[in-house]
């Protein structure tokens, strides 16, 4: 899919313009951008309660650091709904602090407490290290829901890009292996597909992550993998059953490499009865709510969100079968 300058929206097209150039698709790119987003490690949120931990991973990797977010001088006992919050960044870069400002928007859209890891890259190590990490949080957010002030009916799972791909196959783990019940999920623009086959996948020179960005980042994260027998988890698009997931909010840019595959995983979602909200924003690229946060369309991607999380917040509950 060819992007001209003229597809994208016009408050989008200065910032694209300039990330084409920034953003080269390489991996001394990624690694560069790995570098520079260490300095962003640690800083707080003026109006939220911001605390740091490391829990432990499933695969007695290295603690994980993990950033807790909550409503500031929150003084109420009445426990809150538990939002595991995973980054983007292509599985290869990426930090929980980028993401300040959505939570911030999440939080005075509907008090909650907000958990965020710091997963390993794949930079420093391919699949599976990530979505075991985020697992990880999962399962450490209901076994001590208690204690971080977390309503254990009422566990999302969120992300954008990378982290929207982590997102649905946190969600196909847990429904799989039956620990852990999840109230809903928001994977945006998820990346899910390794085969990059789709229309909107192919040939797409599209600012911020073209065609070969994605190439290079798949190749990355499966460093090791056999593609003939790769895990759903891997690659969440590649799942064939997908009855037994939660209810799901998404949307995705019209210029995305991702739509296709997005709305594929839609149509298989509904098909299988699962409840979706989603949207196409026309003339946006990837990650354009984050790039144009500010503008007309951005704007409007932020309130499809937010109305979509109000609704979900107040409606949907996933009690505990295992305690």
């Amino acid at each position: 899919m060819h992007v001209k300058l003229a597809d994208i929206d016009p408050e989008l097209r200065p910032a694209g313009a300039l990330l084409r150039l920034i953003m080269r698709p390489s991996v001394r790119f990624f690694k560069f951008a790995a570098a520079l987003m260490r300095f962003g490690k640690g800083k707080d949120i003026a109006n939220l309660d911001c605390e740091e931990q490391f829990i432990p991973s499933i695969d007695d990797a290295p603690a994980i650091r993990t950033r807790i977010y909550r409503p500031k001088n929150n003084q109420s006992d009445t426990p809150l709904p538990g939002l595991l919050f995973l980054h983007g960044g292509g599985y290869a870069f990426g930090i929980p602090e980028m993401s300040t400002a959505d939570y911030q928007a999440l939080i005075e859209t509907r008090a909650c407490v907000i958990v965020a890891p710091d997963y390993r890259k794949s930079l420093e190590a391919p699949y599976p290290a990530a979505i075991n990490d985020c697992y990880s949080a999962l399962m450490w957010m209901k076994n001590n829901a208690l204690a971080l002030g977390i309503r254990q009916d009422q566990l999302i799972v969120m992300g954008q890009s990378a982290g929207g791909g982590l997102t649905a196959a946190v969600s196909l783990m847990a429904r799989d292996r039956g620990e852990v019940n999840i109230a809903f999920q928001m994977p945006l623009y998820p990346m899910i597909d390794d085969r990059t086959s789709t229309g909107s996948a192919k040939d797409n020179n599209a600012p911020v992550w073209s065609s070969r960005h994605n190439m290079i980042a798949w190749d990355l994260y499966l460093s090791g993998q056999s593609k003939k027998d790769l895990p759903i988890y891997a690659a969440p698009a590649r799942a064939i059953n997908f009855s037994g997931l939660p209810p799901t909010v998404t949307f995705v840019g019209a210029l995305d490499p991702f739509r296709d595959e997005t709305l594929e995983y839609v149509e298989r979602l509904t098909a299988a009865g699962i409840p979706v909200a989603c949207q196409v924003f026309d003339g946006c690229y990837h990650a354009f709510d984050v790039v144009g946060a500010n503008t007309k369309i951005g704007r409007e991607a932020a309130a499809f969100l937010h109305h979509h999380f109000a609704r979900a917040v107040d409606s949907h509950f996933a009690a505990q079968t295992q305690i």
